[in-house]
């Protein structure tokens, strides 16, 4: 696959312009309600779609399956994301009106870090191939981890990164009209959003690391696994605000991701025993994904009847 400069240049001028309407919109503090969210979501999924077609006109439908094949996998994961925002969020009593702001930085820093991640990865995978099987192992365990703890809940004022955050820059309290840094005493400050937003940045860093090796399961062109990742990340805080309220229906979704990322790491794993064609994998990713959510919702909605009986 040849990928023109200008093509690399017109993504990120796409992606730029899009942060800054984003950010535009959002300038003010304020609740992002369900129907605010549904809306941007549209404009993101839309967006990725399209950016799909573009991959299909261009550089043919083996490529845009790729990319599709990616985006769904980074979409699914996203959501495993937005679960852990929910309880930093719900943790350190985060106020709903600052909630996009935080995140909107959130994903320029995830932006950043998983182009570098993929960089990375194409560079090793360029030199040693094996690293590949390296990839897929990984997947397979991570994926049988997330399943058999994925009931565990965890203390976030513990991280380690967020105590070496707190040992080293000096904190005050409250959030400050949602500001990151204060002036007292004749020195600047951080607030407790700015402990939040290091915290999100480390969560994205732990995700990327399961994610980008799962994208390179289904293609290891860099411009494909990159703008997969981007146009699914972009929509992220639009689906944490339309998803928050009602997380607690998802209860096996995170089995379901689980089980995404032991499949795309057997696929790795079998590279040289068998390429299992790009539509089958974005089959078997859909109908996980699909049978964790319709089995989640029938689950929770007998127990709501159930509770209503009693």
């Amino acid at each position: 696959m040849t990928v023109p400069l200008w093509a690399w240049a017109a993504v990120l001028g796409v992606i730029l312009a899009m942060l800054a309407i984003d950010l535009a919109a959002h300038r003010k503090a304020s609740v992002v309600g369900v129907r605010e969210a549904l809306a941007w979501s549209g404009v993101w999924v839309a967006l990725g779609l399209a950016f799909g077609a573009v991959v299909w006109w261009i550089w043919g439908a083996e490529f845009a399956g790729q990319y599709f094949a990616g985006y769904v996998i980074e979409k699914s994961l996203a959501v495993d994301n937005v679960f852990v925002f929910a309880i930093i969020f719900g943790y350190f009593a985060v106020p709903r009106e600052y909630q996009h702001r935080i995140l909107f930085y959130g994903v320029v820093g995830a932006l950043v870090f998983r182009a570098v991640f993929i960089a990375a990865g194409s560079v090793l995978i360029a030199s040693f191939a094996w690293i590949l099987y390296v990839f897929g192992a990984f997947l397979v365990i991570t994926g049988i981890r997330m399943a058999l703890h994925r009931d565990e809940a965890v203390d976030y004022g513990k991280n380690p990164v967020l105590r070496v955050f707190r040992r080293i820059v000096p904190t005050t309290d409250g959030d400050h009209g949602g500001r990151f840094l204060v002036r007292q005493g004749g020195r600047w400050v951080a607030t407790p959003l700015l402990a939040v937003l290091v915290l999100i940045e480390v969560t994205d860093v732990v995700f990327a690391v399961d994610s980008i090796p799962a994208i390179f399961a289904v293609t290891q062109e860099p411009f494909l696994v990159f703008t997969s990742n981007a146009f699914a990340v972009l929509g992220l805080r639009a689906m944490y605000f339309l998803l928050a309220d009602v997380m607690h229906r998802f209860v096996y979704l995170k089995l379901g991701l689980a089980m995404v990322l032991v499949w795309v790491g057997v696929k790795m794993l079998l590279l040289d025993v068998w390429k299992i064609p790009t539509a089958l994998s974005l089959g078997v990713v859909a109908a996980i994904l699909a049978t964790a959510i319709a089995a989640s919702l029938l689950r929770t909605r007998t127990a709501a009847a159930e509770k209503e009986i009693r």
